[in-house]
């Protein structure tokens, strides 16, 4: 992981215990951050080099909200999350049924400074994946229970890889039974 990916990886990382002294599930911390991170990125698409026609409706933008404190910012995020699940189209199935779950206006507010201090749309993709890959594991480490349902280590990626050899255009199946497999020709047998 890079410095740069490791840094917002603590930035995202550090709001979680405010958030949870709050009420604020990891889950939900994480859907929260999805809305205004596509909402942040919608703004950055809509600016040049850009200018991309992005379907968020005036008055409803990053830019309408991102300035905003207290009730008032609670209030447009709210009313943001509702009047893009009503849009049609994509949006409305990214936003539909969605709400605000950051009860406290002031950690809104961090979380919205925190994600309006980022160039999103410049990060490549494998950042953005790393930064939620590295969520997952900090989750996982700190919750220490269920956490494997949603993360699979870098380590054991690899090794299922090197035992599998997959190949373009192969499809390879997970099958979930009570049997031990064996990789009899894997390159990493007996390797603990």
């Amino acid at each position: 992981m890079s410095a740069q990916t490791s840094a917002i990886v603590s930035k995202v990382w550090g709001m979680c215990n405010p958030l949870r002294d709050d009420g604020v599930s990891y889950g939900d911390y994480l859907e929260q951050l999805t809305y205004l991170i596509f909402l942040k990125m919608s703004d950055e698409y809509s600016r040049p080099p850009y200018k991309r026609k992005t379907g968020i409706p005036a008055g409803f933008t990053w830019a309408d909200m991102h300035t905003l404190k207290g009730a008032e910012l609670e209030n447009q995020y709210k009313a943001t999350l509702e009047k893009l699940g009503e849009q049609g189209g994509i949006l409305s199935k990214i936003f539909k049924g969605a709400t605000n779950k950051i009860s406290s206006a002031a950690i809104l507010y961090r979380v919205v400074q925190m994600i309006d201090n980022e160039k999103w749309v410049a990060m490549s993709s494998d950042v953005k994946g790393e930064i939620y890959e590295g969520l997952l594991q900090k989750n996982a480490e700190d919750i220490k229970s269920g956490a494997g349902q949603y993360f699979t280590p870098r380590p054991l990626i690899r090794a299922m890889v090197a035992c599998l050899r997959p190949e373009p255009m192969k499809t390879i199946a997970e099958i979930k039974t009570p049997y031990l497999i064996q990789f009899n020709d894997c390159p990493l047998r007996g390797v603990a």
